[in-house]
């Protein structure tokens, strides 16, 4: 095959930053360790003793068999018709066996619960669902091959292991729920191993499950739940470090290949192939693939070996759904960022799906996931501007699932509780404090719902949508307002007018209000209306709870 100069070039400027790369280090996370002493239960039928004959090294089985009994000096236990859950992960299962009696007592009485460090699942079918199962956790089927792989698997899984914490959390920003409302689920949804339940108002990772997918962070529109080996900030130092040198040693047209396992040889591939390794291909989402562009690639390739969970895929479909939509707003190639099977490696060279010469940017990604992808939006944005492709739209609408949008008022429900307010966990939605308004960022707007939610009215409504203007995207304007409500007593201004008429309407012909003094009251501030109550007698004489009237 003939090499022209310019895939002399390129070769050239791709060794170069590979070599450059390789100096960059990464901070260290937090470790997460297990500890196995060896003890495997193994589930199945009466096929399951010519197993243990075949157990490697320290493991102790234990047998949990439909039926029948273990040969002697086996520890076993009968499933019998009992159901059969297994929770945990290497080192600290827990198999329980549920009773199957009809009655309450009957079924406590026949449950039980085993521990172990290891589980070889026999049975018909897997007991765990999960596509990513737990450490620990091997499902076999009887066939020799498998069943001998599975058991020299958890040979290796004995003593002490430890591996890195992939994940850390900041509920403050989490958008999971409010005062018992749950709104955004999508890291929940993500997991391919089930590591993430949700709580109150927050989530909870079980880190000794979770294998570092990175689908939850790619996902989380706050950036409540951030990826940390490595963090978003030293994965940009990497790929900012690896274009520069390579566009700087005469590289031309440089496409990064983001890859979770194996890559085809270097030899077999195009010249500007960049290569970069992750944990998992999921880690990385939106704002590490804009970025990325925005540093100078000509395009993102995501290497799909064939090995995503089915709902990993699904989120990371739905990412470049947004993607292109944004790409495309811009005049730039849709398919600039898009997933490849392996095998298409060594034919990219398609300038087509390219992007057109831009000039660099250097930002850095050190200030949370939306302030970057904002950053590298206004970067691409701004080049748009000057390229000659023809002006770029004001906004883009996107779809469903988006987490970039506006949200609007029905100014004939809305009361201005401000509830939605009090929910929103990204400060999208702000009060007008001494003024009854309703105002709204859209750059904060994580399209979460939860004012939709909350809102008692049902007024409140959300649409997906990216401003690319940066000073129009951060700029506060009003949802909806009113003339404020004064006191009857000293003017004040106190509350809404809708607020008030709501209240009085409702409270029309309660018991408490039947006479014209109560009901002016509702009309005063909290100050004047406990002086009113205070200075009518017949009021006192009743003994009126004063703190409860005023609130």
């Amino acid at each position: 095959m003939t090499i022209s100069s310019a895939d002399d070039l390129n070769k050239q400027a791709r060794e170069a930053a590979l070599a450059a790369l390789s100096t960059l280090s990464v901070r260290p996370t937090s470790l997460v360790k297990y500890e196995s002493a060896g003890v495997v239960a193994i589930i199945g039928d009466e096929r399951t003793q010519q197993v243990v004959a075949e157990l490697q090294g320290a493991l102790k089985p234990h047998l949990i068999l439909d039926a029948g009994k273990a040969a002697d000096g086996i520890p076993y236990t009968s499933r019998r018709d009992r159901t059969v859950t297994v929770e945990g992960y290497l080192g600290n299962f827990t198999i329980t066996l549920h009773g199957a009696g009809e009655e309450e007592a009957m079924r406590l009485d026949d449950t039980e619960s085993l521990q172990a460090d290891l589980v070889l699942d026999l049975s018909a079918t897997p007991l765990l669902s999960m596509a990513v199962k737990p450490p620990g956790y091997v499902y076999s089927s009887m066939a020799d091959d498998d069943r001998r792989s599975a058991v020299a698997q958890l040979s290796a899984l004995t003593g002490t292991f430890e591996k890195p914490k992939y994940f850390d959390y900041n509920p403050a920003i989490c958008a999971h729920g409010r005062s018992g409302i749950i709104a955004c689920t999508r890291c929940i949804d993500a997991c391919p191993a089930d590591a993430i339940k949700g709580l109150a108002e927050m989530i909870e990772v079980e880190s000794h499950l979770c294998q570092g997918g990175g689908a939850c962070a790619t996902v989380c529109p706050s950036g409540a739940i951030r990826y940390v080996y490595p963090t978003t900030d030293d994965l940009l130092a990497q790929l900012r470090c690896l274009l520069k040198v390579y566009l700087e040693q005469g590289g031309q047209q440089p496409v990064l290949v983001f890859h979770a396992g194996g890559l085809v040889p270097a030899e077999s591939c195009a010249a500007n192939l960049l290569p970069v390794a992750v944990e998992e291909l999921a880690s990385v989402g939106l704002e590490t693939w804009l970025s990325a562009l925005a540093y100078g690639a000509s395009s993102v390739l995501l290497v799909d070996d064939g090995t995503i969970p089915a709902r990993v895929s699904h989120e990371i479909d739905q990412q470049l759904v947004t993607a292109r939509e944004i790409l495309t707003a811009m005049h730039y190639p849709a398919d600039a960022v898009r997933r490849v099977e392996t095998q298409w490696l060594h034919k990219e060279g398609d300038t087509q799906r390219a992007m057109p010469p831009i000039k660099t940017s250097t930002f850095a990604g050190a200030g949370g996931k939306r302030q970057t992808v904002f950053m590298a939006i206004d970067a691409l944005y701004q080049q748009a501007l000057a390229g000659s492709n023809g002006q770029p739209a004001p906004m883009v609408a996107l779809t469903a699932g988006a987490p970039f949008g506006v949200a609007g008022i029905d100014e004939k429900s809305c009361t201005l509780c401000l509830s939605c307010v009090s929910a929103c966990p990204g400060n999208a939605l702000q009060s007008g404090q001494d003024v009854p308004q309703v105002r709204f960022i859209e750059s904060n707007c994580l399209q979460c719902g939860l004012c939709t939610r909350t809102c008692p009215e049902d007024a409140i409504w959300i649409t997906p949508r990216l401003v690319f203007d940066h000073q129009r995207r951060n700029q506060p304007v009003t949802l909806y307002e009113e003339e404020p409500f004064c006191c009857v007593a000293c003017g004040k201004p106190f509350a809404s007018q809708s607020v008030i008429n709501n209240m009085v309407a409702k409270l029309a012909g309660h018991w408490m209000f039947t006479d014209d003094n109560a009901m002016r009251r509702l009309k005063m501030c909290e100050d004047c209306r406990v002086v009113d109550i205070v200075q009518d007698e017949e009021m006192m004489g009743k003994g009126i709870d004063t703190e409860r009237i005023t609130h």
